[in-house]
């Protein structure tokens, strides 16, 4: 049997800040920086608790924080008319992306929404909050919050 070493996210993002600063790859570097500050910064804010190193899970939602903060800024640069600033946060988000698992296409959560649409037996859009805690629980990382809230909205609409 072969024995297979899966890279943790930590030892992946100190070989990608190696990779990057032998590329001289600025934007690259800073955002693997950001990335691993970030990680670090939830490591400490665990500790108290008796955790040491997060879970997978943790990982992802620091990654999925940071995405979001560069889609944010990302709408407030285009609205200040600030392209040059916008692209680099879009940089930025294309790096992180890099981290995260694999993104779901609009269908797969359509699909995804409609199977617990069922199994909670929502009927309107006041079953919303009823719906949204198993979805994101399920997609956590691998879509957007606010279209899966549409999709959902969307949906309970039809209803």
């Amino acid at each position: 049997m072969e024995d297979v070493y899966v890279m943790s996210l930590k030892e992946r993002i100190t070989e990608d800040i190696k990779a990057a600063m032998k590329a001289q790859d600025k934007i690259r570097l800073e955002t693997v920086r950001s990335v691993k500050k970030a990680i670090l910064e939830k490591e400490v804010s665990l500790r108290p608790s008796g955790q040491e190193t997060l879970t997978a899970e943790q990982e992802i939602e620091v990654l999925v924080q940071l995405a979001k903060q560069r889609r944010d800024s990302i709408a407030q640069y285009e609205q200040a008319n600030r392209a040059d600033l916008a692209q680099q946060e879009a940089q930025e988000l294309a790096i992180l992306e890099e981290y995260l698992p694999k993104q779901l296409s609009d269908d797969e959560i359509s699909q995804i929404i409609d199977e617990i649409i069922l199994r909670v037996g929502a009927t309107s859009a006041k079953d919303m909050g009823k719906v949204m805690g198993p979805v994101m629980q399920q997609l956590k990382g691998k879509a957007d919050g606010k279209k899966v809230q549409e999709f959902v909205k969307a949906k309970l609409a039809e209803s």
